[in-house]
């Protein structure tokens, strides 16, 4: 498929934003912004609503991907001079950090690049890195919990999901090492120490929701599975391995994934369980955020069940144009026939022609492309679908659309060589956003206190040694049960010189490098 059959859905696409600003969302079939407290209330989905323009920071970084690069220094304007975070509403923590937080983090690398380069962005001072660092200090106040997992919302929860607590790390490490910051990487670091210290030992499965008080998983949260309420939590695992480099991440994430492929995957379907009775299925259906998961195994390496689960799932929308929300998983049939435009079938799509090559998920992915034309685009955007089974529109746009649908189909039918960007580079988030992976060479701010530089330790102990190395550091500085001196230099290296001698019978001549 030439790339020149999307450019209608591209022009779409900048008009949907047209339209939605300054709003938070688009509603398509109104041709208007959706303003939080003008429209009737949706309950939970309009806490994902900040009144800050939402679908536009959302929507910044796949600009550049469209190469709409004048759009897109167009639009930086506009957040910098428009968007204020001070709003005194409730949002969801979770959506704020994954499309705000992320929108801008990706929106300033992005900046930053052009503005290195030379040609593009010179007027540019890291603003939308100064409202990150503002908008993260404003999300700090969710990890204010007794077992120091975030809050769903600040002040108005007991009970937070698995994936709202384990969906941090990359924005917030990214964050921290970017500003210099250290005081987001730390939280986010605990809140998944926190997950994999109440994980079910027997099984290694965690469950959906989790108590931030006792830490104890509450009943109708024991379900363990990889769709709602659990998935990116794993994903991000993966992801801070990769986009960080610490091992540990990539250790907890392989224990996981052999207690999945166990008690969880039933190629090509993946079941819902009881974490403490993992052989006991206890839902008939699965949702369709699930459709995330064989882009992750593909990440994993692990292609056959992703390419069943991934084909099982195209025969879905192959009969009914859409995954819908729910499907039961007996003969696949509908539970919830919903479908909100959600990206996560591209997302896999996507991955799986990378990994293989293979031009059956180009057309796949022409496949997604001509439905959504079809039976979603409408004048002013692209509408979500109230019922698969009957092609009726909701006045609904959400900013994931274009902030993950749009990019993952670009990318699909793009040559790396017709890309503003080298995308090797990066790692997308949840949302999408592109964070580069050279952050895992980016010395960490807590560390520029302790007197050496990072990069002559590496240069002198070599990568194996360093990776070793750094990680006795940031478990010495986060866990203050293994040092007595907790944050002193001292402390990690001891710890690493006992544990080459006893693991490795070797000589560790790890050089103290001062800074004077």
């Amino acid at each position: 498929m030439d790339k020149r059959q999307i450019l209608p859905g591209t022009l779409t696409f900048l008009k949907a934003l047209k339209y939605a600003y300054p709003a938070d969302e688009l509603m398509p079939l109104s041709c208007k912004g959706r303003v939080r407290g003008q429209e009737p209330n949706r309950g939970d989905i309009d806490e994902s609503l900040g009144k800050f323009s939402l679908t536009l920071i959302d929507t910044l970084d796949t600009l550049v991907v469209l190469n709409k690069l004048d759009e897109f220094e167009e639009a930086v304007r506009k957040v910098v001079r428009d968007i204020r975070l001070d709003n005194d509403v409730v949002v969801s923590v979770f959506e704020t950090n994954i499309r705000v937080l992320g929108g801008l983090l990706g929106a300033h690398v992005m900046a930053d690049l052009f503005r290195q380069q030379g040609e593009r962005m010179q007027w540019y001072r890291d603003e939308l890195l100064h409202m990150a660092k503002d908008l993260g200090h404003r999300l700090l106040p969710a990890f204010n919990t007794t077992i120091l997992n975030p809050l769903s919302r600040i002040g108005t929860e007991t009970d937070t999901c698995t994936a709202c607590a384990g969906t941090m790390i990359l924005e917030f490490a990214a964050l921290s090492r970017l500003s210099g910051d250290s005081v987001f990487e730390k939280h986010a670091r605990k809140a998944l120490d926190v997950l994999w210290n109440r994980r079910q030992k027997e099984s290694d499965l965690v469950g959906t929701v989790i108590n931030i008080h006792n830490g104890e998983w509450i009943r109708r949260g024991k379900n363990s599975g990889v769709g709602a309420g659990i998935d990116s939590y794993y994903e991000y695992l993966m992801k801070a391995y990769i986009l960080l480099g610490d091992h540990v991440f990539l250790e907890r994430f392989n224990i996981h994934y052999n207690a999945i492929m166990k008690y969880i995957s039933q190629p090509p379907l993946l079941l819902n369980v009881h974490m403490h009775n993992p052989t006991v299925s206890v839902r008939s259906w699965m949702d369709s955020l699930l459709a995330f998961f064989p882009g992750l195994q593909v990440l994993r390496g692990d292609l056959k069940p992703a390419i069943e689960t991934h084909e099982m799932l195209y025969q879905v929308t192959k009969q009914h144009k859409f995954l819908p929300e729910v499907l039961l998983y007996i003969n696949i049939l509908f539970h919830w026939g919903q479908h909100l435009l959600r990206p996560e079938f591209a997302e896999s799509t996507y991955y799986l022609y990378k990994a293989t090559g293979d031009h059956y998920y180009l057309r796949v992915g022409q496949s997604i492309v001509e439905k959504l034309n079809v039976y979603a685009r409408v004048p002013c955007g692209f509408a979500a679908v109230q019922d698969v089974r009957t092609g009726t529109h909701e006045d609904r746009m959400d900013s994931f659309f274009l902030a993950e649908m749009f990019k993952y189909l670009y990318l699909l039918f793009s040559e790396k060589s017709q890309l503003p960007i080298n995308i090797d580079d990066y790692v997308f988030t949840t949302e999408a956003h592109l964070l580069p992976v050279s952050l895992s060479t980016k010395q960490p701010p807590w560390l520029n206190n302790l007197g050496f530089s990072i990069e002559l330790v590496k240069k002198q102990t070599g990568n194996t040694l360093f990776s070793l190395y750094h990680h006795v550091i940031i478990q010495c500085l986060f866990n203050s049960s293994l040092c007595s001196s907790k944050g002193t230099f001292p402390c990690p290296l001891l710890l690493l010189l006992s544990f080459c001698k006893r693991q490795h019978k070797v000589t560790c001549n790890l050089p103290i490098v001062h800074s004077s």
